[in-house]
């Protein structure tokens, strides 16, 4: 028993039945609050009438949006009895207008408006309770009472983001309801804004911290989704560049777009929230406008990673860093008090459709040479036709939705899924080079060991030694040639890259020298060299010429010919070994007696990953046997690499 509560699974089951009651408690709490209907959205809290701009009065419809533009909207009316009888508070969110709530009688029920320092020392004055409060005069309260740095922030005409909780108990005490009329004024007061009111106004009856309520089951689950593009865009593509061993920009700036991908998507469900933990209305504002920017800013900078041309990528970068000082210029004029965010913005988004506009051009102009170029124009499809249709919509108002939010989604998931297919991609080719340099170790080691061994070794200095006797000058020669060779096979070793044809011809050159020292007359060696102006990887023309001086010519008892040559067509090079030996038959299966063919396999694979190549070997028994080694003028790019 001791044994099985002390074991491991009792510490998945205690966390899976912690997990399991934390997942029970948030379903109750949802049931309840979406059972009880704890809440209720409505477009405005008057029953009555509204004009808009001193038009024409319209019936209210307090359940379906007002989706009219405005710079000055009057509602007048009677307070919805039934929502303010039925819960406990009234919840007034309001973006970027100023509002006030009178009586027909002119009294002041509740407003959003600014008040600067003398405004509010008057209205000190009108509620003070005590006249001998030295606060009543105006040097002691200029003196006394300072605005702090949230205030600081607002201005004349800044209204910013503001949430005001009115309890529906007050009302009712004071006599809000029944047959008294009221008359609520709000007032847009930017004139280039041409925002409905139902964007700008909100109103949402709840029981006791309804709000919060509605905050934490409504907005927190996408909440929670935009949190992990975030970290998405912190860790994941960064990190995943990191670790296939380069750091590639592409997914550092597409890591930010995520990340402020995420932060912007956060900031437009908490729009009508902030205000509940930031106190200042301009300060919500702000940070809702900054995000967008920065959103914009990673777009260009993300575009700007995928261009390839020097001069393209000389002018986005003057793009990004031009529009960059602009957003630096509005958040300047903000805290200088001289124009705020909002006011600017019209000038900022100006200037966002030109870079946009400019850097998709740049993109076009690339399309036949950037692959990445053509996906990313792709993508970017949706979010450009969503963009359409919101326009559309502003003037004909088919829909009361944000089609951007949904175009801009489409795209980011779109470009989220195609680098997590690069990256996969990637990481394989990552995995795939490993095993071709392992590959390629083992082979250099198989075809050197192939050729250093000890028969072979032995056969080279018997041969030089006879020579020491009958010919001491060819013999000293034949030292000096089989001593360079050996070096040639131990620096392949260090080599990774393809070499020149010439090089790997010299090393045949030393093999085949060495070789006829061995077979004398029964070995000649004929080269026809029409080209040389390609590369290839280091011996992988050795395991043929060693077939054909081993199994082709001397196996034969009068000897023959081995002839190397290349030339060069239309679309490759070619290198032909050919040997007029005793053949074989090529549909035989090999056996394993321990000839020159065991390397071919990996010889093939090296050809064929390194520079495209491919080996075609034909024979005839009797008449000899042709190896040709065929190499695309495409997979010559590697010449570059060459050290």
């Amino acid at each position: 028993m001791v044994k099985v509560l002390g074991s491991k699974k009792w510490t998945f089951v205690g966390i899976g039945i912690v997990v399991l009651l934390l997942i029970g408690l948030v379903a109750y709490g949802a049931h309840y609050f979406f059972k009880v209907d704890t809440t209720r959205n409505q477009s405005i809290f008057i029953e009555g009438e509204y004009s808009v701009d001193g038009g024409e009065w319209k019936p209210i419809d307090a359940e379906k949006p007002i989706n009219d533009t405005f710079h000055k909207i009057v509602f007048k009316g009677k307070m919805n009895e039934a929502s303010t009888l039925l819960y406990a508070n009234m919840t007034v969110s309001s973006q970027n207008v100023w509002y006030t709530m009178k009586t027909t009688q002119g009294d002041t029920v509740f407003e959003l408006t600014y008040r600067n320092k003398e405004a509010l020392r008057q209205l000190y004055l009108e509620n003070a309770a005590d006249p001998n409060d030295p606060m009543l005069q105006k040097d002691v309260f200029d003196q006394n009472y300072t605005i702090g740095p949230l205030q600081d922030l607002s201005f004349p005409d800044t209204p910013g983001y503001w949430t005001n909780t009115i309890f529906t108990t007050t009302l009712n005490a004071d006599g809000m309801l029944g047959e008294k009329d009221f008359i609520f004024e709000v007032e847009n007061p930017y004139p280039f804004a041409q925002q409905s009111f139902s964007e700008c106004f909100h109103v949402l009856y709840s029981e006791a911290n309804g709000s919060y309520l509605k905050f934490f089951f409504e907005i927190m689950p996408p909440l929670l989704a935009f949190l992990l593009v975030c970290f998405f865009g912190m860790f994941l593509f960064p990190v995943a560049g990191f670790i296939l061993g380069k750091i590639n920009i592409k997914y550092f700036a597409f890591g930010a777009l995520c990340f402020f991908w995420g932060m912007f998507m956060i900031g437009q469900r908490m729009v009508p929230y902030l205000n509940l933990w930031i106190a200042d209305p301009a300060a919500c504002m702000i940070i809702e406008t900054v995000l967008d920017y920065c959103l914009i800013i990673t777009i260009m900078i993300y575009l700007k990673a995928n261009l390839t041309g020097r001069v393209t990528r000389a002018i986005s970068n003057v793009i990004t860093a031009l529009y960059i000082a602009v957003v630096i210029g509005a958040i300047i004029l903000q805290f200088t008090r001289v124009r705020d965010l909002y006011a600017t913005s019209p000038n900022v988004y100006l200037c966002t459709v030109a870079g946009i506009v400019t850097l998709t051009i740049l993109l076009f102009t690339e399309i036949r040479n950037n692959k990445e170029a053509v996906i990313i124009l792709a993508s970017w499809t949706p979010l450009t036709i969503s963009i359409l249709l919101d326009v559309i919509n502003h003037y004909a108002h088919f829909a009361d939705v944000h089609f951007y939010h949904f175009g801009l989604a489409i795209t980011m998931i779109y470009q989220m899924v195609h680098l997590v297919r690069d990256l996969r991609k990637q990481y394989l080719a990552s995995i795939r080079y490993q095993q071709m340099q392992k590959e390629l170790y083992e082979a250099k080691v198989s075809v050197m060991v192939s050729q250093i061994q000890p028969h072979f070794m032995y056969n080279a200095l018997t041969s030089i030694a006879m020579m020491c006797k009958i010919d001491p000058d060819t013999a000293q020669e034949a030292t000096v040639t089989f001593a360079k060779y050996l070096r040639g096979n131990m620096d392949s070793l260090k080599r990774t890259n393809p070499i020149p044809f010439d090089q790997e011809l010299e090393h045949l050159k030393k093999y085949l020298y060495i070789e006829k020292l061995r077979f004398g007359k029964k070995l000649n060696v004929a080269y026809d060299i029409q080209a040389t102006d390609f590369v290839l990887p280091q011996l992988s023309i050795q395991p043929l010429v060693e077939n054909a001086v081993k199994h082709g010519v001397g196996m034969k008892k009068k000897g023959g010919t081995v002839t190397i040559a290349t030339r060069e067509t239309e679309k490759a090079y070619e290198v032909i070994v050919s040997d007029d030996g005793v053949g074989f038959d090529v549909n035989a299966p090999q056996k394993e007696d321990g000839r020159s063919h065991v390397g071919m396999e990996n010889t093939r694979r090296r050809l064929k990953e390194m520079c495209g190549g491919e080996v075609n070997i034909e024979s005839t028994i009797g008449e000899g046997t042709v190896a040709t080694v065929i190499l695309p003028k495409e997979g010559q790019k590697n010449e570059d690499t060459v050290s």
